[in-house]
């Protein structure tokens, strides 16, 4: 991860209030990795479980940096080294140090699923009024979310933060470097349970966002009932698709198959067939309408909107759609994306293309099981899986006209080239590990 960041003179006075220590010469960005170290960078030497940051303080120098916040002072090197107990917190103190100087709305967003897709339709869609800063990439986590903040300006006016958790705490500690003013859970589903062990510990993990919200505003997905269900201290404002919320939503499919939204009265179009998106949409109207946008300007937000990269993106080759969820892949999302590629209008085939799902810890083969009781369900065409873990995916279809397992992406592909036609729509998905994306790029190449 690296950072430029936009402020040095003011970084560096907040540095040494928090730290205590001043830098000797002037630093222009922050990295955490040796590789992209940059002239001017302050290196964060991390000691993880498999590498330590430290062993790579001679390599930050060949590269241009004289600057690195250690836990362990290497008296043969001559760069400047700041000694801290954990450079981690450390940025993380100075990071809510800068963040404190603003006073903005700061939006947190966790949830099992849709953290990325949400915060990024809130993001389009707020930028209506405001001039955003959001996260970027993957920078969620306890080293990422600081860089976040770092990069907070004079000339922003609301912050958009994705927090994301693996083990019990990891919400509250994320909640504590970054103060939200705001904050959405968007669901709570069994996801990660390799770090959680339980949907109660998920659930106690999300749910630390409303609680650090005492003197906030708690956007509560009153559809899901484990968020429902959370303790809200502060102000809450509900939404969903229920009639017993603040902002009430009802569905409709158009002829052309998109969802129509009415949001309290107000009819909002989706311009997608995606349910997902159509429950993303629901979630940013609460957050639009109550910092302030008008109906107008969120419904022409929304239209405009692009989802990003790798999360349900239809691309055509000409010949047949593929829907390209190779982001990542979990049951909820899984079902879900099955249900996308169920909805979508013509004829031809509907094909899925499935790969492991990773991070399930003792799960694992049951939601794989689930996952091919689903396909059964929604009577598609084929489904094509790949992995270890989706086997017990294949075992558990009956009812599908054609199922297969492959052992790699090769065969799997031959067998795919071999079956799709003109007009057929293509889903691929699975977990980030597995690296989905190649079969998309190949087979929009045929």
């Amino acid at each position: 991860m690296r950072i430029d960041l936009p402020d040095p003179a003011g970084f560096a006075e907040v540095f040494k209030k928090t730290i205590g220590i001043s830098f000797d010469s002037e630093v222009t960005g922050i990295t955490t990795d040796s590789r992209e170290v940059q002239s001017g960078d302050l290196y964060i030497a991390i000691a993880g479980e498999r590498v330590d940051g430290h062993t790579f303080l001679k390599e930050i120098i060949d590269r241009g940096s004289d600057c690195a916040l250690v836990n362990t002072v290497s008296k043969e090197l001559t760069i400047t080294q700041i000694k801290v107990d954990n450079p981690v917190k450390a940025i993380g103190k100075v990071a809510t140090a800068w963040r404190n100087q603003f006073h903005i709305p700061v939006i947190g967003i966790t949830g099992s699923n849709g953290k990325t897709s949400t915060k990024e339709l809130i993001k389009h869609v707020l930028s209506a009024q405001y001039n955003v800063h959001a996260t970027e990439g993957n920078y969620n986590t306890s080293i990422g979310l600081p860089l976040t903040l770092l990069q907070l300006t004079p000339g922003h006016t609301v912050s958009i933060l994705e927090m994301g958790a693996n083990q019990l705490g990891d919400i509250a500690e994320l909640c504590d470097i970054a103060n939200p003013t705001h904050g959405i859970i968007t669901n709570i589903a069994p996801a990660h349970l390799e770090g959680f062990g339980s949907i109660k510990t998920i659930a106690e993990t999300k749910g630390a966002l409303f609680k650090k919200l005492n003197n906030g505003i708690s956007f509560v997905n009153a559809a899901d009932h484990r968020v429902n269900a959370l303790g809200v201290p502060g102000e809450s404002i509900s939404f969903g698709l229920t009639p017993e919320c603040d902002f009430p939503a009802d569905l409709h499919h158009e002829d052309d198959g998109t969802i129509t939204l009415t949001i309290d009265t107000k009819e909002i179009p989706t311009c997608s067939i995606n349910l997902s998106f159509a429950k993303n949409v629901i979630a940013c109207t609460a957050i639009a309408r109550t910092l302030g946008l008008k109906w107008s300007e969120i419904s022409e937000k929304i239209k405009s909107f692009q989802p990003p990269k790798g999360r349900c993106e239809v691309k055509n080759n000409g010949s047949f759609i593929i829907i390209d969820d190779t982001y990542n892949a979990n049951l909820e999302s899984t079902i879900a994306a099955i249900d996308y590629l169920q909805a979508f209008s013509g004829n031809g085939q509907r094909i899925f293309v499935f790969g492991d799902m990773f991070e399930l810890g003792d799960s694992s083969l049951e939601q794989h099981r689930s996952v091919g009781k689903k396909c059964d369900e929604a009577a598609l065409s084929a489904v094509l899986t790949v992995g270890q873990e989706t086997i017990a995916t294949d075992r558990a279809i009956t009812n599908t006209e054609f199922h297969q397992h492959f052992d790699n992406k090769d065969d799997l592909l031959l067998s795919l080239k071999s079956i799709v036609n003109e007009g057929d729509k293509v889903l691929v998905k699975g977990s980030r590990g597995m690296q989905m994306e190649t079969i998309v790029k190949a087979i929009l190449a045929t």
